[in-house]
């Protein structure tokens, strides 16, 4: 088993993703690679030597020595202010990864895949789309986007942009737009029967957001039949990356 060691990482290019969410390159020399849907643990050093670590996901497929990370801030968080908001091209952080194997996607895989994002639960989830582009793989997949208004939408411009395969559907929970006719609610059974895919089809299923939305779209989808070791969950608490 390889042995994960902590890699300098310039940031080389950064932009805001939203009022409170930036992503942002690194250039880590060294780096291994990695699959769409793994994450890495980012550190920071003070001038003291007090050290502060969260783990992010990463938000595409591998590219070399580039990583790329969405950061959302995190109220009174320690990593997350810094990197959204201070943290400058040429600044320099550490990375140790990639970390995970079981909630990843790869480019040989032919079978449907199903991707249910809540919030900033989006970021692993635009990997692997990302990696399905870049591969020109001819897996069909469809997204399931749920977040509180259209201004947290992750990646808008990209994703408006046409991705033949890649069926989208935006779900509000507090604010929809006025030409949408769903309400603004949390994820229901409905949802995932209308856009996601049948279980017959026996789709690979990746859910991740936080702990309570990952945990009712698990439910969701058993409810519907799809098998469980098809459905691969990827969560975070309040005061995780």
């Amino acid at each position: 088993m390889r042995r994960l060691t902590w890699r300098p990482a310039e940031l080389v290019a950064a932009a805001a993703e939203t009022a409170s969410a930036r992503t942002l390159r690194f250039r880590v020399p060294g780096w291994p690679g990695h699959l769409a849907g793994q994450h890495v643990d980012v550190r920071l050093t003070a001038e003291d030597g007090y050290t502060a670590q969260r783990s992010y996901s990463m938000a595409a497929p591998a590219d070399g020595d580039l990583v790329e990370l969405t950061v959302e801030t995190v109220t009174d968080g320690e990593v997350s202010p810094y990197l959204v908001e201070e943290l400058r091209v040429g600044d320099q952080v550490e990375l140790r990864g990639p970390v995970g194997g079981w909630f990843v996607w790869r480019p040989e895989s032919t079978a449907p895949v199903l991707l249910v994002g809540g919030g900033s639960g989006i970021v692993p989830l635009m990997s692997m789309i990302r990696a399905r582009r870049q591969a020109g793989s001819r897996a069909p997949f469809r997204l399931l986007y749920s977040l509180r208004d259209p201004d947290r939408r992750y990646y808008a411009d990209e994703l408006r942009r046409p991705d033949p395969g890649l069926d989208i559907t935006y779900l509000y929970t507090r604010s929809a737009p006025e030409h949408v006719s769903r309400p603004a609610r949390r994820i229901m059974l409905d949802d995932l029967a209308e856009g996601g895919w049948p279980a017959s089809f026996e789709p690979d299923c990746y859910v991740c957001g936080p702990t309570g939305f990952v945990e009712a779209a698990a439910d969701l989808l058993l409810a519907l039949g799809h098998a469980p070791e098809r459905i691969r969950t990827e969560r975070f608490g309040p005061t995780g990356g």
